[in-house]
């Protein structure tokens, strides 16, 4: 049986708090904000607090963070 299958296979609602989060609605995984991929929740690591989303990685967060403020593109 795939891991997302079953009666505990929906999506969880979560809320995103600084250095933890906090399980609003129960379920096996996220998706990421990014990528549209599911993240069982023992794999969450990165979300952003002040927009409510979860990443699957370090890459999809750096890239919705260029993607939120394009100046950060630019090195002096």
């Amino acid at each position: 049986m795939n891991r997302f299958e079953g009666p505990g296979a929906r999506e969880a609602r979560i809320r995103y708090l600084d250095g933890d989060f906090q399980v609003v609605s129960p379920g096996s995984h996220v998706r990421c904000a990014v990528t549209g991929q599911m993240i069982p929740l023992d794999e969450l690591k990165y979300w952003s607090v002040d927009r409510q989303e979860a990443y699957v990685d370090a890459a999809a967060s750096l890239a919705r963070e260029i993607e939120m403020n394009p100046g950060l593109r630019q090195r002096g």
